[in-house]
């Protein structure tokens, strides 16, 4: 692949007590690529272990996926801004693809679906939610099969979007932001794994995370 390496890339790391991934997600990412990883409250050492392994490290008190992801956004000077799961379920090695489909014109925002990789790693209940949410995005016209667990874009051009959910409603706001807005939008397969031990997902970790994501998705739907 050509470009990739030529340019600094910036991954945004969304963090509440990743300490047991943050060594293999931050020790993965491909040459040129560089971590912002926004703690968002984290009781288990994660800043400090971010810190010591390179990363940058930003503050956001405010819980909420979006929040967290927003002022990584904000803390970002690359042109071209992934934002990526920072439980270890998810190959930063998969990202070089996304971005050069930003970097040739191909896409404004290229982003992942998750194939999982072994039976048991996606429950039912977030596999569900997740089938859901596509189909009504599809029915309006924006053909994706996940909710972009996995973004790249360029940081300009998402700022100047407006996305303003600050909690798990954030992805799908910025789909159909971007579907409103013309953007031509790429999907990739991209591997999706267990976590990270010591790590749970603040979503598909349980029935009543994945219900509040859902709410939260649905209030974007509706806006």
């Amino acid at each position: 692949m050509t470009g990739v390496e030529d340019e600094r890339i910036e991954v945004v790391l969304p963090c509440l007590d990743e300490a047991g991934a943050l060594p293999g997600v931050l020790g993965a990412l491909p040459p040129g690529f560089r971590a912002i990883v926004v703690d968002n409250g984290s009781t288990d050492g994660s800043p400090g272990i971010a810190a010591d392994l390179g990363a940058k490290v930003v503050s956001e008190p405010r819980r909420g996926y979006g929040a967290a992801v927003h002022t990584g956004l904000e803390s970002a000077t690359a042109e071209i801004v992934c934002f990526l799961d920072a439980d270890g379920s998810l190959d930063p090695g998969e990202l070089p693809r996304l971005v050069e489909a930003v970097r040739a014109g191909e896409a404004e925002l290229a982003v992942g679906r998750r194939v999982p990789v072994a039976r048991g790693v996606w429950p039912w209940h977030a596999r569900a939610g997740n089938a859901l949410l596509s189909a009504l995005l599809r029915r309006r016209g924006l053909g994706v099969h996940d909710i972009a667990p996995a973004r790249a874009v360029r940081r300009d051009a998402l700022l100047a979007l407006g996305v303003t959910d600050r909690a798990f409603g954030y992805p799908l706001e910025l789909l159909i932001r971007a579907r409103r807005a013309g953007w031509r939008v790429r999907e990739f397969d991209v591997r999706y794994a267990s976590r990270a031990r010591g790590t749970r997902s603040k979503v598909s970790g349980s029935l009543r995370g994945t219900l509040r994501a859902v709410r939260d998705m649905a209030k974007a739907l509706r806006s």
